[in-house]
């Protein structure tokens, strides 16, 4: 089942727009997208392949911190992650 998964790391200066170009680019593969310019925080929205909400989140979060260091960004503290499966995509549709 595909599984939508936003994720959020938070530190202790501000995120530049480069930065955020080069996570976005770290995520593409994964239908991913990136925010964070300007802001204290650096997110992702990740598309993964996994049998369960525990099983994606725990998929995403690695592809996540990889994304991160792949991009240079520093590896903040994770403090956000929410999945939502395909099928409840659709019943919210």
């Amino acid at each position: 089942m595909k599984w939508s998964v936003n994720l959020v790391a938070e530190g202790d200066r501000e995120v530049s727009r480069e930065e955020v170009v080069e996570l976005a680019d770290a995520v593409a593969a994964l239908d991913g997208i990136a925010s964070g310019i300007g802001t204290t925080r650096y997110g992702a929205q990740l598309v993964v392949e996994a049998e369960d909400r525990a099983s994606a989140e725990k998929l995403a979060t690695a592809e996540f911190v990889r994304a991160a260091a792949t991009a240079g960004l520093p590896a903040w503290e994770i403090t956000q992650v929410a999945a939502v499966s395909e099928a409840e995509d659709d019943e919210f549709s």
